[in-house]
């Protein structure tokens, strides 16, 4: 039987948020499996999924077409398609206008927004079961010669009639899907995505259902039985006439930061002769000279000048307004970057590869991260907008998708499940469980798994996961155009104000050649320029992290010992469990100790066998003196993903491109497999080059264990300099490092409690929160001794406004506060501000204690009207609160206590339970079984942990860090998630300087907390 050819005119992905339900790869393997002759992807005045289906069309062979929908306002519903890269650029820029009129997520757009006619676009009509001959004139009139009536048949009761009345509207007709799925078995998903778009159950919206399933794409038999021959034929000619793809997009730097007689080549060839002088004022080495030409011709030959000269600018713009910053991830491979400032490591000296940044093979745009401070990153987002326009740069969007917790939730939601239970369903998924709905899980919400509600909502939640859910922005990487950005890829509002999107999440643009610069937070550099401006402030110094002292013993002493609280990078627990082990000594010690604990070198097997060489239990040996080379500073084991690059390089025979090729494909195996041609590649290779099987299959499997977790040397160099430089002012300057870190939040490992009770341990004063000493940031204050004292600023106090703060700071610029009503008229305070700084003991100097304070605020109104009224009252002898009370206010006001630790006025009722303290616990031999109690602080859940849950605990005297074995992690579950104040039995692990708590029993004893809050930082 011959079947008649057929293209699918319009359908919808997921990208249709909540409407589609199905991937666009999908839809473009289903259209091939059925022998369609071309696919248009409409998505809802969206082309957020073209990138996706254009990828996997390109590799299936299929003609896809680029075009999308719209509801107008009155109404009318039209499917516009582009015929070539002009009706491209104007589908593009009529969806940035749509969506740019409204709010996020939503687009508005009239008849008259058409008014132009889009003459390089086709135009289908969707008329609907009510059309009318106004539109149909609108449309032939707007749209002349280029527009069809879509008759769209789904084994309705209508389809017989709607086709026979279609004919009279005098438009063309065309045989059309209104696709939302690529198979039928869809459906059950397509009606729970239109019940969680319209917050119902889905009872409750079954007059928004289809009516049945036939919004798929349909086999051609089918469509042939149910459409006139000529209908099916027309799909063809239009499917002829659009003539656009996705590779025609042709993409300009910005050019305006080339002098008018410069080229852009020139002008970056002056700036890298600027820099060299000033990173080699005595003169350029060989080397460094060498490598510079080798990138300055390849930059030339690749034409990607201009991104360089853009991120140049940023850095620039970013130092003159005194803007921490600092270059990381494979830019630090280029000594262009070093040379323009953009980074601070020399690549030379470090001898990182330059092709791990920009590949000849590789032809697409290199990526260069950028660290600001993350309180001052938008004064630089401002200005990229400033100076390019809304139309020539936006943020790069990132799609958030359905995870477990989400999807049970919208899920159980749909299918009628109460708020209660649907909450309680998704509260029992943690951020480390599976992607799969199991009976245990729902047994532990109270339900019952074998219900055939319960089993619907496991089968639809499995393919939930992933699905798109919306677009938000990427968390600072920038698309910067030459010409007009919109008619690339559209622009819409972001949910921050000031902020606009592109409709491409980050992982599409490489895709298409767009260029993305990362205009990164880093909270460490805002706490770093902090603690310098502070230490300089104090000591009258100019200190800069170019000038902090390098290679200090006593710092490197003190990194040894895991005293790294607060530090940046080395200050998790697990970093602090391997740096007694590792001793770090020198500065490239810091940069291995940074990629080493990482999921890559640990499942890669590669961390044991560099202890046991580094510590000299194995010896270190090479196959040959190119491997030497290559891995003499990591003593013979590949940490770095620079170094298998390299290896496949001097051992196997690769071109550096090939070796890039190799890199990526390492990064993306577990997700696209593809390490397979390269396996054989590099194994032959080494094999030709002399080196034995083992070493191949051995070099191998670490290549397989980085996965999508190989950290390049070059990242962990630029880390490695924050690092140390955080490290070497907790040492020598720990006042202004707790002052910069409190300053700073939120950001880091360890909450301010932690932060505060470490800088006590390490003999630095901490002043409480006071109206007449605090200013809104914590700030230095004399001690009378070496060490300044730190006074904790009016921004600890929970829920007090910066306004608010401000406003004290200004008032009490000019006098001290000398009452209560003092302070309420000169800064401008309601009652609501007063409780809160009552409650924190704030107004102790004015007001006494916290009784006191709080009767105080109770006090404050409002003037009135008919002018002030003064009245004298007496006193209350209010009584002082219990040590008690004033710790559970301080917890609930700050989040912490300047008095003695909870766990100190529990001592004696835990010593009748025989828990020892972290102090003690130190003192204990290895394998001894012990019980400790304390305050949860951290749990993590490493990817590469196993299911191993580690759990920090703090008490009155320090940390315990304990290990809880998967099988206990499901026996104690609710205790482990749940408790605050967690007693672990348990026995002691040794391993040199590093200890651990294994645990063995969990034991909940929140109770004794009584009213005190306490809150933990969980990660995975």
């Amino acid at each position: 039987m011959n079947l008649p050819d057929y293209a699918e005119l319009h359908a919808l992905s997921n990208f249709s948020f909540l409407r589609g339900a199905s991937h666009p790869q999908e839809l473009v393997l289903r259209a091939v499996e059925l022998g369609y002759r071309a696919l248009a992807i409409t998505d809802e005045c969206s082309v957020a999924g073209i990138v996706r289906a254009h990828v996997a069309a390109k590799a299936a062979g299929l003609k896809l077409i680029v075009g999308s929908e719209f509801h107008l306002d009155d109404g009318t519903h039209l499917v516009v398609l582009a015929m070539d890269a002009v009706g491209y650029g104007d589908l593009c820029e009529l969806i940035s206008h749509g969506r740019r009129s409204a709010g996020k997520g939503s687009y508005r757009l009239g008849r008259e927004d058409f008014a132009a006619g889009l003459p390089h676009c086709l135009v289908l009509w969707t008329p609907g079961r009510a059309p009318d001959h106004a539109t149909a004139a609108w449309v032939r009139e707007t749209f002349p010669g280029r527009a069809w009536l879509a008759v769209e048949l789904h084994l309705g009761g209508h389809d017989r009639a709607n086709l026979a009345a279609a004919g009279g509207f005098g438009l063309p007709l065309v045989a059309a899907g209104d696709v939302h799925m690529h198979v039928r078995e869809r459906r059950k998903l397509q009606d729970t995505l239109t019940a969680i778009r319209f917050n119902a159950p889905i009872t409750a919206v079954l007059g928004k259902l289809f009516p049945n399933s036939e919004h798929h794409l349909r086999r051609r038999e089918q469509l042939a039985k149910l459409y006139p021959p000529g209908l099916m034929a027309a799909t063809l000619e239009i499917a002829a006439r659009c003539r656009f793809d996705l590779d025609e997009i042709r993409y300009q730097y910005p050019k305006e930061l080339v002098p008018e007689q410069h080229t852009p080549s020139s002008w970056l060839r002056i700036l890298t002769e600027e820099g060299i002088k000033r990173r080699w004022p005595e003169g350029v080495p060989d080397k460094a000279r060498i490598q510079v030409e080798h990138e300055l011709a390849l930059i030339a030959e690749l034409r990607y000048e201009s991104y360089f000269l853009t991120v140049h600018d940023l850095v620039r713009y970013a130092r003159s307004q005194a803007i921490l910053c600092q270059g990381r991830g494979s830019a630090a491979n280029s000594a262009v970057c070093y040379c323009l400032g953009i980074t601070e490591l020399d690549p030379v000296r470090s001898n990182l590869l330059f092709e791990r940044f920009i590949s000849r093979e590789r032809q697409e745009p290199p990526d260069i991260d950028v660290d600001f401070e993350h309180q001052r990153r938008e004064e630089v987002i401002q200005y990229i907008y400033r100076k390019y326009g809304r139309e020539r740069a936006a943020i790069a969007a990132t799609l958030i998708t359905y995870q477990p917790k989400s999807a049970v939730r919208d899920v159980a939601k749909a299918l009628g499940l109460s708020l209660a239970q649907a909450e309680r369903l998704a509260d029992v998924y943690q951020w480390w469980d599976p992607d799969e709905v199991s009976a245990e899980k729902v047994r532990e919400a109270g339900l019952d798994p074998e219900g055939l509600t319960l089993k619907l909502l496991a089968e639809l939640v499995a393919t939930l996961i992933g699905f798109p859910r919306h677009l938000s922005q990427h968390v600072g990487g920038f698309v910067i155009s030459h010409t007009p950005l919109h008619r690339l890829v559209p622009i819409e509002n972001a949910a921050m104000a000031d902020r606009t999107v592109i409709q491409w999440d980050k992982d599409d643009l490489d895709a298409v050649g767009l260029l993305k610069v990362d205009v990164l937070a880093l909270g460490m550099l805002s706490a770093l320029r902090r603690m310098l401006d502070s230490v300089n402030q104090v000591r009258g110094s100019k200190l800069s992290l170019a000038t902090i002292p390098a290679e200090d013993t006593a710092v490197y002493a003190m990194i040894q010992q895991a005293d790294t609280i607060g530090t940046f990078q080395i200050e998790s627990r697990a970093q602090m469990s391997m740096l007694p082990r590792l001793r770090p000594k020198e500065f490239y010690d810091l940069v291995v100790q940074v990629a080493i604990v990482r999921p890559g070198p640990i499942v890669g097997d590669m961390v044991h066998p560099y202890l046991a060489r580094r510590n000299g239990t194995e010896p270190v040996t090479y196959p040959s003196a190119a491997v030497k080379v290559v891995l003499e500073r990591t003593l013979g084991i590949p940490i770095f993903q620079e170094q298998v690059m390299q290896l496949s390089i001097v051992a196997a025979g690769f071109t550096p491109g090939e070796a890039d090729q190799l890199r990526r494909a390492m990064a993306a195996w577990k997700r696209k497999g593809g390490l397979g041609p390269f396996e054989t590649k590099l194994k032959q290779g080494l094999h030709k080059y002399g080196y034995s099987a083992e070493f191949a299959e051995r070099i191998f499997k670490q290549i397989q264990g980085f996965g999508e977790y190989g950290f390049p040397e070059s990242h962990a160099a630029s880390f490695a300099l924050l690092a140390y430089a955080s490290a070497w002012l907790k040492h020598h300057e720990p006042a202004a490092f707790l002052c910069g870190l409190l300053n700073s939040q939120p950001m880091g490992f360890y909450a301010s409690s932690q932060l505060i009770q470490d800088a006590r341990r390490h003999g630095v004063e901490v002043r409480p929160v006071d109206v007449n000493e605090s200013g809104w940031e914590s700030s230095l204050q004399d001690s009378g001794q070496h060490q300044p004292a730190v006074r904790l600023g009016l921004h600890c106090v929970g829920g007090l406004h910066e306004d608010v703060g401000r406003r004290i700071e200004a008032a009490r610029r000019e006098a001290a506060f000398q009452d209560i009503p003092d302070l309420a008229r000169r800064a401008e305070l309601d009652r609501k501000a007063f409780k809160r700084l009552a409650a924190t003991g704030a107004l102790a100097q004015l007001a006494g204690n916290r009784h006191q304070s709080y009767w105080a605020a109770l006090g404050i109104e409002e003037p009135w009207e008919l002018g002030p009224v003064h009245a004298t009252e007496a006193h209350p002898l209010l009584g002082k609160p219990t040590e008690g009370e004033d710790i559970v206010a301080d917890y609930a006001s700050l989040g912490f206590t300047l008095g003695r630790h909870p766990l100190a006025l529990l001592r004696s009722r835990l010593d009748k339970h025989r828990a020892v303290t972290a102090d003690s616990l130190r003192t204990l031999p290895n394998d001894a079984r012990v019980r400790v109690a304390g305050i949860v602080t951290h749990r993590q859940r490493p990817g590469s942990a196993k299911g191993v849950i580690f759990v920090t605990l703090e008490d009155e005297s320090g940390q315990v860090n304990a290990i809880v074995w998967p099988d206990l992690v499901e026996r104690q579950r609710q205790t482990l998630l749940h408790s605050r104040l967690l007693c672990i039995v348990g026995k002691v692990q040794r391993d040199k300087e590093s200890l651990h708590l294994i645990a063995s029993r969990l034991e909940d004893y929140t109770p004794l907390l009584g009213r005190i809050e306490t809150s933990s930082r969980d990660f995975r």
